[in-house]
């Protein structure tokens, strides 16, 4: 297997005005982010024209959909925007997909689009990622893909995902986490070290808020008693270690953060390694 270098990503979705904004892609770019992503949902601004304008503040940050609900718009319409996305940003856009959350099923219904069984949607980013590649030509719009747990999902995405984020119950065991990225390269074959697998880090030395403590169905403290790959504790060398030591033992390496400020001194710290 070989050893992929780090990458991170910043994940934020816009508060306040266009400047603010604006202001909060030029920051990520300046701490060493390769990415800023932007979660998908009724509830927040739209990420396609969000994305468009944080990519026209910065100059080499990538930005990416984080991930698009497969339920929320049609596959073509889905594969339009990031086309277009990849035109206007000069190749800086990551096609993020998925099946969606639970709760899309009510925002599903506020956007008057049918939200249909895990395998309707699952074909939906199947079809969405074919109308991509016909619409690229001889562009690539990267994809990537969120799994959990679906073996069908696993295999679209070891076939077709040119990144994939494991949204795994979040105190999985190390070792079972390993598994599942074992079984992602064995079914992705030929083309496994193209495939970059990654997952969250929600917190560093401090407590999750309680709405994310809800969102995920857990705790800080267990948290910090699994040793869950999405929490980090220590020194900024400590932390650096063990994300090292995390990517050997898992084949993680692409960390989405979310908290990207807290977390800016690793970052630095691992900065090509």
């Amino acid at each position: 297997m070989t050893t992929r270098p780090f990458r991170f990503a910043a994940v934020r979705s816009p508060r306040g005005d266009g400047a603010q904004w604006r202001a909060t892609g030029q920051q990520v770019e300046q701490l060493g982010y390769s990415t800023l992503l932007m979660p998908d949902g009724v509830h927040w601004l739209s990420p396609i024209p969000s994305l468009a304008v944080a990519a026209g503040a910065t100059t080499t940050l990538r930005v990416g959909t984080f991930v698009l609900a497969a339920s929320l718009r049609t596959p073509r319409s889905a594969a339009w925007d990031a086309h277009t996305m990849t035109v206007v940003t000069d190749g800086r856009f990551d096609f993020g997909i998925g099946v969606g959350r639970p709760s899309m099923k009510e925002e599903s219904a506020v956007l008057g689009m049918p939200y249909g069984t895990g395998g309707e949607r699952l074909e939906q980013v199947a079809q969405a990622i074919r109308h991509v590649r016909e619409l690229d030509g001889d562009a690539r719009t990267p994809v990537m893909m969120a799994i959990s747990g679906a073996p069908k999902a696993r295999a679209l995405a070891a076939a077709e995902a040119d990144s994939i984020q494991l949204a795994v119950n979040p105190v999985l065991p190390e070792a079972e986490l390993a598994e599942v990225v074992a079984g992602i390269r064995e079914a992705a074959g030929d083309r496994a070290d193209q495939i970059e697998i990654g997952a969250n880090i929600f917190a560093v030395n401090s407590e999750l808020p309680p709405e994310m403590e809800n969102f995920l169905g857990t705790t800080t403290k267990a948290l910090i008693e699994h040793n869950s790959v999405s929490y980090l504790r220590g020194d900024v060398s400590e932390m650096a270690d063990e994300l090292e030591r995390r990517r050997e033992a898992t084949g993680l390496s692409y960390f989405t953060v979310h908290c990207y400020e807290d977390f800016a001194p690793v970052l630095e710290k691992l900065a090509g390694r």
